[in-house]
C-alpha cells in the first residue's frame, strides 16, 4: 500500500511536469506565431504602400501623356479640349491622392492578431490553450 502510495504521488509530480512543460512549450509556440503575425501584417502594408506607388506612377506617366496630347493639339479652346484639360486636373489630383510617398511614412502599428490568425504558424497547436490540438479531419 504505501509503493502504492508513493507511485500515485511520483504519477502526480510526473503529470503536473509534463502539463507545466506542456505550457511552456505552448506559450513559447505563441510567442513564435505572433511575431510571424505581426511580421505578415507589415508585410502586408508594405506591399500595399508598393502596389499604390506603382499605381501612382503608371497613372501620372498617363497624365503625362495626355498633357502632352493635349499640348499637341494646339492648346485649342475646343470644347474637347477644356474636356480634356478638366479630366487631366482631376487626375491629376486623383494621382496625388493615392501617391504613398506624398508624406513620411511611419512604422505600420500592427493589430493584435485574432487567434485565428496565428493557426498557420503554430504548426497544429491550439491558439485557445496547451491541451488543445487543431486537428486537420475531423470525428
Amino acid at each position: 500500500m504505501e509503493v502504492r502510495s508513493r507511485e500515485d504521488a511520483q504519477r502526480r509530480i510526473d503529470e503536473e511536469r509534463a502539463e507545466a512543460d506542456r505550457k511552456v512549450r505552448w506559450q513559447a509556440a505563441m510567442d513564435s506565431a505572433r511575431e510571424q503575425a505581426l511580421q505578415a501584417q507589415l508585410a502586408t502594408v508594405l506591399r500595399e504602400q508598393a502596389d499604390d506607388w506603382h499605381q501612382a506612377r503608371s497613372l501620372s506617366q498617363y497624365c503625362d501623356a495626355m498633357e502632352r496630347r493635349l499640348a499637341a493639339s494646339d492648346g485649342s479652346a475646343a470644347p474637347e479640349a477644356v474636356s480634356t484639360r478638366q479630366w487631366l486636373d482631376w487626375a491629376r489630383a486623383y494621382v496625388r491622392s493615392l501617391y504613398p510617398l506624398r508624406e513620411l511614412l511611419g512604422m505600420p502599428v500592427p493589430r493584435h492578431p485574432e487567434p485565428e490568425e496565428l493557426k498557420p504558424y503554430l504548426k497544429g497547436s491550439s491558439p485557445r490553450g496547451p491541451e488543445g490540438h487543431e486537428r486537420s479531419w475531423s470525428r
